[in-house]
């Protein structure tokens, strides 16, 4: 008997029907861990189930999935449940599903939060730590892989934004066992030879898995003993990874991480011109005041008649010199009264005026008056002074 030759479309079928009547398969249970989980505009949800020895394609149509209570993302551990069926045009199986529900979390979050609490409570986060940028570098280290999307996106929006800098590209592979390592690496050579003024470390979208080099304790900590400011530009604006918390400043993408690490050339320029619209402005205006000081000087009457200053001199001169002569007359006759006064005042006391009303003052021959009859003896030489001249006496006796 001949045996029979199936088309392709036909063992595909084949295999639908007969999975399509086991019915164990129709209403299935799965627990496993979402990986890959991305929600297409049509609204459905494509994801993949795993464990740690196999994984299964899943889809959830848009209708089941406005039923959803929580936001599946990767990285959770779930409990799925649907029907498992062929897809015949490619042949593949996959589980339909028409529920999520959680199921705790995935060993690779698991290990994130871990880590992120160990760096945390050792200090890698703190803002203390974040260098700035540099205003307007001169070169910029892009550390990444060279094949990806996400590096030819930086190059361009650099050299659109800033083509003054110069970029250099290290190129390192950014998924797998050993992209630690070469990021690692790459972050200390650029350390050690001082190659630029800011570094770019990331990768585009994807997977936790796909991430997971950036959320690897030996990157964070070359991140974090990194003397060049380094900005953390991994996967899209949802994905954080703990390179994302050492760094000096995270990009929510790769692109983004080029607009922050430049300055834009147009903004540059317009601000360049402002800054010379308003030197322009400021010189005008001073120029103007200038101009309105010198007017005001020309117009001044010292210029206009130099010889009227001299005439202004002069008057000022003789009105000083009339105050002054009038103040010192006023002051003299002041004093001519005061001395008119104090005269007469010691002429009233005067002893000649006492000798001219008929007495005599009686001094011995050394200048000394005599007041009582024991300062002198008899035999002894006087001399009495009258109102008008002087006697020379001797002493022939005294009582």
């Amino acid at each position: 008997m001949e045996q029979k030759i199936y088309e392709v479309s036909e063992v595909n079928s084949l295999i639908k029907d007969l999975m399509d009547g086991t019915a164990p398969l129709q209403h299935i249970l799965i627990r496993g861990e979402l990986s890959n989980y991305k929600i297409y505009p049509s609204g459905h949800h494509y994801f993949t189930l795993k464990d740690g020895e196999a994984s299964l394609r899943c889809v959830m149509f848009r209708s089941s999935a406005a039923h959803l209570k929580f936001r599946p993302e990767s990285g959770m551990r779930v409990v799925a449940a649907g029907r498992i069926t062929v897809f015949p045009r490619d042949g593949a199986y996959q589980l339909y599903c028409t529920q999520i529900s959680a199921d705790g979390i995935g060993d690779l979050y698991v290990a994130f939060e871990q880590l992120k609490e160990q760096l945390l409570r050792e200090g890698l986060f703190e803002p203390a730590h974040k260098k700035p940028l540099p205003l307007y570098p001169q070169r910029i280290a892009i550390i990444t892989s060279s094949a990806g999307a996400a590096v030819h996106d930086m190059i361009r929006i650099l050299r659109r934004r800033y083509p003054v800098a110069k970029v250099l590209l290290l190129p390192v592979r950014v998924q797998g066992a050993e992209a630690p390592p070469e990021i690692v690496g790459a972050l200390r050579y650029a350390n050690r030879w001082k190659i630029a003024d800011v570094i770019i470390t990331g990768r585009g979208g994807g997977s936790l898995e796909d991430l997971w080099a950036f959320n690897d304790e030996r990157v964070a900590r070359a991140i974090y003993d990194s003397e060049i400011p380094v900005i953390s530009a991994v996967g899209h604006e949802p994905d954080v990874t703990i390179s994302d918390f050492v760094a000096d400043r995270r990009a929510s993408t790769p692109s983004n991480a080029a607009e922050i690490a430049v300055p834009d050339q147009g903004e540059l320029q317009r601000y360049l011109q402002s800054v010379r619209l308003r030197l322009a402005q400021a010189e005008s205006r001073q120029l103007a005041a200038r101009q309105e000081k010198l007017k005001a000087l020309k117009e001044k009457r010292a210029l206009q008649d130099p010889m009227a200053f001299l005439q202004d001199k002069r008057l000022l001169l003789d009105y000083t010199q009339q105050k002054l002569i009038s103040s010192t007359k006023e002051q003299l006759a002041v004093q001519r009264h005061r001395f008119g006064r104090l005269a007469a005042s010691l002429d009233a006391l005067s002893p000649l005026k006492v000798l001219g009303r008929g007495y005599a003052m009686v001094q011995t021959e050394d200048g000394q008056v005599v007041k009582s009859s024991e300062q002198v003896a008899a035999g002894d030489g006087l001399r009495v002074r009258l109102g008008q001249g002087t006697l020379t006496c001797t002493v022939s006796g005294k009582e």
